[in-house]
């Protein structure tokens, strides 16, 4: 389903900026200004710089005249508005909505006769537009009636102002989110699993330097060895922390020097 993020007559270029940004880590790109303050946004330096290497969003921006042609091709409107309208389309929490948007059944083919203010086209040329107001004044109510439900983030309700960009960065998420997410990536290589063969060497290594520092006494062992053995048991030691166990070991059979 193609998705778009619309800015209507954006004040700050710094918030197109961020707005990109906050979009491509979501892996969204579509993103369209409605009458921007500013003409050449797109390519001013505070735009530039927040958008933090979303530059190839930035190149695929639009920029309209009028709301109509940010929404073409759009068949589910979003609006994002702090304050309910009294008169209008149902004020929703983003989860919330997207989880009612993407229930099979709510993907009715036109003319089904699915009656449902969330029904989107399961066509190819379906698509969720997410529309955000300019930072002074936030959507104008003529817009947000036009949509088929106003999202609003829950926040303190003692303090509830968001920034453009960060509004645009909870939606993406939460929208990413309900469509799947992507898989959190672990950046450090998990090493080879050591062998029990490894383990035991390590083991008699350690029970070696702790004899040889007086903390294992050898003819009263107790369970000391055993517990230790159950301890990196479940520590699940790589070839590498192995090593680095051995080393330790060494180094204190070093310090007992003659002692030992």
């Amino acid at each position: 389903m193609k998705t778009r993020f619309i800015l209507i007559q954006t004040s700050h270029a710094g918030n197109v900026g961020a707005a990109a940004r906050a979009m491509k880590t979501m892996g969204f790109d579509d993103l369209v200004l409605v009458a921007p303050r500013w003409p050449n946004v797109l390519r001013r330096e505070e735009t530039i710089q927040r958008a933090s290497g979303a530059l190839d969003v930035l190149q695929n921006a639009r920029i309209v005249a009028t709301l109509d042609e940010a929404l073409d091709g759009m068949s589910h409107l979003c609006a994002t508005a702090m304050t309910p309208r009294d008169f209008g389309p149902p004020t929703r929490a983003p989860r919330a909505h997207f989880e009612m948007l993407l229930k099979e059944e709510l993907f009715a083919p036109c003319g089904s006769g699915l009656e449902t203010d969330l029904a989107v086209s399961s066509g190819p040329e379906s698509g969720v537009a997410f529309l955000f107001g300019s930072e002074r004044f936030g959507m104008a109510n003529e817009d947000v009636y036009r949509c088929h439900v106003a999202l609003s983030i829950p926040t303190n309700p003692c303090f509830g102002s968001l920034n453009l960009g960060a509004a645009v960065q909870l939606i993406a998420y939460e929208w990413r989110q309900a469509l799947g997410g992507f898989v959190v990536q672990d950046v450090a290589p998990q090493g080879q699993r050591a062998d029990g063969a490894q383990l035991a060497g390590m083991l008699a290594h350690w029970e070696q330097a702790l004899t040889a520092i007086g903390f294992l006494d050898p003819a009263a062992p107790k369970k000391l060895m055993p517990r230790l053995n159950q301890l990196f048991n479940r520590a699940q030691l790589t070839q590498e922390e192995i090593h680095i166990l051995r080393g330790v070991a060494k180094s204190m059979l070093q310090a007992a020097g003659p002692n030992r």
